[in-house]
C-alpha cells in the first residue's frame, strides 16, 4: 500500500497495489502497523458504518467534538464518490481548506482522517456505498455539521453535479464554517493534536 499525507496535516490517502490473475484481483486495503508507522496514529476500530447513496447525494460536512473524537478510514466499496476532507481545527495552518480524492470502488483507494478533520462526499453513481471504519463509537450529541455549500470553503461540487444535490434536512440547514467557529462548535488545532497524541500512548 502507499500512504501519503494530503494537503491537510493529519489526513492521509491510502493507495493499493492490485495483484491480478485469471480469477480477478487481490489487494491489501491497509494494515494497522503500516498506518502507525506512516502516520504515528494508533488506529483501533470501534465501529463500522456503511452509507448507500443515490447519484448527486451530498453527505456532510461531518466532524466530531473532541472528546470523544472519531478518527475515520473511509473507502468506497461500490460505485464512485468525490470524497472531501476539510480542516475544521481552529488555529490550524490549513483551517478551512479542503482536499479532494476521487474514490472508485475498483481502485481500493481509502482516506484516513484524524480527529478534527471533517468529511463529506458526493455520490457520482447510483447505489454508491461508502464504508467507514471508526476509531470511536458514535456518541449522540457530539456530531459537528458544517454547510457543504459554504461559499467561503469553495468546494467544487457544481463541477460534478448533473442535477440538484440530494441532502438530508440536517445537512442542508448546517451552519457555515464561520458560524460554527463563532458558536464555539469547532475543536482547536492544539486540542486535536493533544487528543491524537493521547490515543497513541
Amino acid at each position: 500500500m502507499d500512504i501519503t499525507e494530503m494537503s491537510i496535516p493529519g489526513a492521509y490517502r491510502i493507495g493499493t497495489k492490485h495483484v491480478p490473475d485469471r480469477r480477478g484481483k487481490f489487494y491489501e486495503a491497509w494494515r494497522v502497523t503500516e498506518l502507525l508507522e506512516q502516520t504515528g496514529h494508533h488506529f483501533e476500530i470501534r465501529q463500522v458504518n456503511y452509507s448507500v447513496s443515490k447519484k448527486n447525494t451530498v453527505r456532510g460536512i461531518h466532524g466530531t467534538t473532541i472528546p470523544p473524537g472519531q478518527t475515520k478510514l473511509v473507502t468506497c466499496v461500490r460505485g464512485a464518490a468525490l470524497d472531501v476532507a476539510v480542516d475544521l481545527r481552529v488555529g490550524s495552518p490549513t483551517f478551512g481548506t479542503f482536499d479532494v480524492t476521487l474514490q472508485e470502488a475498483e481502485s481500493g483507494i481509502g482516506v484516513y482522517l484524524s480527529d478534527g478533520i471533517g468529511h463529506a462526499f458526493l455520490a457520482l453513481t447510483d447505489d454508491t456505498c461508502m464504508n467507514y471504519l471508526c476509531g470511536a463509537e458514535y456518541v449522540p450529541g457530539t456530531m459537528v455539521d458544517i454547510q457543504a455549500f459554504d461559499p467561503a470553503l469553495g468546494i467544487p461540487w457544481d463541477r460534478h453535479l448533473d442535477g440538484p444535490p440530494i441532502m438530508s434536512d440536517k445537512d442542508a440547514a448546517a451552519p457555515t464554517l464561520a458560524e460554527a467557529a463563532a458558536q464555539g462548535l469547532l475543536p482547536t488545532y492544539e486540542q486535536a493534536l493533544a487528543f491524537t497524541a493521547s490515543l497513541a500512548r
